[in-house]
């Protein structure tokens, strides 16, 4: 199983991750503000993840871990 973490405080919520997922399993927080005022992404279903790394990829600010 995948393990994915962000760096929430660094990130800007662009959405991009979540957009790249296959599985769609990020999202942007609706109820959390970071120390940079953005709402950051988060992962909904770790169990599910399949370790592509395509959200770290796609991330402009690196702030997303993806391990296997």
């Amino acid at each position: 199983m995948a393990k994915v973490t962000f760096q929430t405080d660094q990130c800007k919520g662009c959405g991009l991750c979540a957009d790249a997922c296959p599985k769609k399993l990020i999202e942007i927080a609706e109820n959390k503000i970071n120390a940079k005022g953005h709402s950051p992404a988060q992962m909904t279903n770790q169990e599910e993840c399949i370790g592509c790394a395509f959200c770290a990829t796609m991330c402009p600010d690196c702030v997303i871990k993806v391990e296997k």
